[in-house]
């Protein structure tokens, strides 16, 4: 068995921090990672539960991939009832403190109530205590790291830790690590800051030394990592390009949504593209692009390394900013940029390190400005309330505003709750283009229809994390579906959600997913883990926690009526591309979707699917 076995329990109010087994029964039942510490979440938290409140828990947990030799299985997800959307929270973060954790000897750390002052966990092999965080808070996420690892005497220390957004309660603060990975949506670093938590700073020296029959999981791993090297998306475009490598590719298709998804193309993806971030600047000649990173264990090194230009207006007075640092994602990309209609490349890494070094999520924030753009440019917002004029395509207003949500200062804290709030409090409650609160990604779901059921019945808010139909529907993988049809999606919707949430359990990267299917996962964890872990357990386990999920959220307070769109995508047709003339097919897909999942008409699930599943 892959599973360290123990699990750390840490009660912040009364300042205890216990060692306890890991409940073996459900670690087979929900595999590890986001099936597993959800498990612990539903039998231990009220669905009703205030998520800023002391009687939320808030966990970090590894899968049995973690720390293994398995490609990419460096992967770890923190969960919660999440504060921007009230539904559960699941958010999975790469770099290397997963794999810390499991190889200093534990499967999760779980935290309840709330500490009266500012605490940090340090884990080192076996020990583990809090201690005063007084120091470190009002610090950022970069000096954060950089003072514990001194005052640790531990430069090879790993730190998961919040900003400012986390402190403030931005309600979509992240938790990072590694100075630029996040668990970056739901949250989750909010949840973080209402305990007085700081950071959690792990050492692991044993390794991961338990997998079941080692020459078999030597073999396979072996054999599955030769397959993302042959795979042309594993294998050459996310190592040269990164995900960026798909905004050229999503702009053409017609599905990039611009200026708060008014249109479906932006003229100026090409400027904020991977290609122009690997074409030498006419200012100094210097590409934005430095390199390409991996995390820990992963063959693939989709990550970004760039370095700014030290004369643009956002850093000409700020050296901090000039070093090489994490680089911009699709999905970042476009949030800063094509969201709010800005091609500034500078400006979009400004905003994005600001996003790193303060912890806050850059698609929830960029989506935010987008609707308060849009309420500028009705007249709803004026320039005396935002501080400055915030007129669609504004590279100052971009970075102005990404400095105010991160400090928590001015309008900077009314865009730090989240468009959904923002909208409603100014009359416009359409204007967020958001599912329970959380704000979309990068694809409309006009030019890709699959991706708008994949939103609306996401169990964490509007996601493309939990169901990337844009696999088959755009990229053929596994195969080709059209992009424009409703048919069959809702089945193709349920197959790409219950696999990732495999995927995400064992502790691996989706990314594996654009060249591995189950059927490659399952030789993998069976062999670290025991024979019993078949393709069709494994796609059962998958099923079973996607449900699971849901009954959570319906406990909560979610019905069917959560299961929507925003009124633009359904009423008002896409203006360019191919998809013209369409809106997006949710009422004829949504009711076929919880036939299949086994769900009655209200969403609810039906009693043979719990029985079927063992819920």
């Amino acid at each position: 068995m892959s599973w360290a076995g123990k699990i750390l329990r840490v009660d912040l109010t009364a300042g205890t921090v216990k060692s306890e087994p890991l409940n073996m029964d459900w670690a087979r039942a929900y595999l590890g990672s986001r099936g597993l510490a959800t498990k612990y979440i539903v039998e231990e938290v009220d669905p009703k539960v205030d998520p800023l409140s002391p009687a939320n828990k808030l966990i970090w947990a590894t899968g049995p991939l973690t720390g293994t030799m398995a490609s990419t299985g460096g992967r770890y997800t923190v969960v919660t009832k999440g504060p921007l959307t009230g539904a559960i929270a699941c958010s999975n973060s790469g770099g290397y403190w997963g794999a810390e954790l499991k190889m200093a000897g534990w499967d999760m750390v779980i935290f309840e109530g709330r500490s009266a002052k500012p605490v940090f966990l340090y884990v080192e092999d076996d020990v583990a205590e809090l201690r005063d965080a007084g120091h470190l808070w009002g610090k950022s996420v970069w000096e954060t790291e950089e003072t514990l690892k001194k005052q640790l005497q531990q430069p090879l220390a790993r730190v998961s830790s919040i900003g400012l957004a986390g402190e403030n309660q931005v309600l979509y603060a992240a938790v990072v690590n590694d100075l630029h990975r996040a668990a970056g949506r739901s949250g989750v670093g909010a949840v973080m800051g209402s305990k007085n938590l700081k950071a959690i700073a792990v050492r692991g020296t044993k390794g991961v030394g338990n997998v079941a029959d080692p020459k078999e999981f030597m073999k396979v791993t072996f054999e599955k990592k030769k397959i993302l090297a042959d795979n042309a998306v594993t294998g050459q475009g996310l190592p040269t390009y990164g995900t960026q490598v798909l905004m050229n590719v999503i702009n053409e298709i017609g599905a990039l949504p611009t200026r708060n998804h008014r249109d479906v193309q932006f003229e100026g993806a090409k400027d904020i593209s991977a290609e122009a971030m690997a074409t030498p600047r006419k200012t100094d000649g210097k590409k934005h692009l430095v390199t390409n990173q991996a995390c820990f264990g992963c063959t693939i090194a989709c990550g970004r390394i760039s370095k700014m230009d030290q004369g643009h207006f956002t850093v000409e007075n700020k050296p901090q900013y000039w070093g090489a640092s994490g680089g911009l994602e699709y999905e970042a990309a476009w949030a800063l940029g094509a969201a709010n209609g800005v091609n500034d490349l500078e400006a979009l890494q400004y905003a994005n390190l600001l996003c790193n070094e303060q912890g806050f999520d850059p698609i929830s924030f960029g989506a935010t400005v987008g609707a308060v753009m849009e309420l500028y440019d009705m007249g709803v917002l004026t320039k005396e309330q935002l501080g400055i004029d915030a007129k669609f395509g504004s590279a100052q207003a971009l970075a102005y505003f990404a400095e105010i949500t991160a400090k928590g200062e001015g309008f900077g804290k009314e865009i730090g709750q989240g468009s959904a709030r923002l909208t409603k409090k100014y009359g416009h409650p359409d204007l967020t283009m958001s599912v329970k609160g959380q704000e979309f990604p990068a694809y409309d779901s006009r030019g890709i229809q699959g991706m708008g059921l994949a939103y609306a019945t996401s169990n964490r808010g509007a996601c493309h994390l939990r169901g990337y139909t844009v696999a088959s529907e755009v990229l053929g993988i596994p195969v080709k579906t059209d992009p424009l049809t409703a048919e069959g999606k809702p089945e193709l919707v349920i197959a790409f959600q219950d696999a990732t949430a495999a995927f995400d359990s064992a502790g691996i990267c989706i990314f594996t997913s654009f060249a591995w299917g189950l059927a490659d996962v399952a030789p993998q964890v069976a062999a670290a883990c025991g024979p019993e872990f078949t393709l069709e357990n494994m796609a059962k386990i998958g099923e079973r926690i996607w449900n699971m999920e849901r009954d959570f959220n319906n406990r909560a307070g979610f019905t069917a009526k959560d299961d929507t769109l925003p009124k633009r995508l359904l009423t008002e047709p896409a203006k360019t591309g191919p998809a013209k003339g369409l809106v997006n097919k949710l009422p004829e897909m949504l009711p076929k979707y919880y036939a299949a999942r086994g769900w009655d008409a209200d969403g609810q699930l039906k009693p043979e699917t719990r029985t079927r599943l063992g819920l």
